[in-house]
């Protein structure tokens, strides 16, 4: 187990239920120990919002685990917005 308590894993159950996430990439930047991730969230929650109100959403949604984590790094999308993007990733 991660040093920290926290697997990519759990992150992921994590985010998933309390964001109703479609959509979750995780990546541990750590070397294995649990301590930095870089993660992608689509989530309908994000709809109409600013990119900070999303970020304090995920945030709060998440505020144990980021304590747990030394380095936290987030790109939030709607599904909408996911959907755009890997359109113009295989364009």
């Amino acid at each position: 187990m991660a040093e920290s308590g926290i697997t990519a894993e759990k992150l992921d159950a994590t985010i998933r239920a309390k964001l109703e996430a479609t959509h979750v990439e995780l990546v541990d930047t750590s070397g294995g120990c649990g301590q930095m991730f870089e993660s992608i969230i689509v989530s309908p929650q994000f709809q109409g919002k600013t990119s900070l109100a999303r970020h304090r959403l995920a945030n709060s949604a998440l505020k144990e685990e980021i304590a747990a984590i030394h380095a936290w790094t987030q790109k939030l999308f709607t599904p909408a917005e996911w959907e755009k993007k890997q359109g113009e990733a295989s364009a």
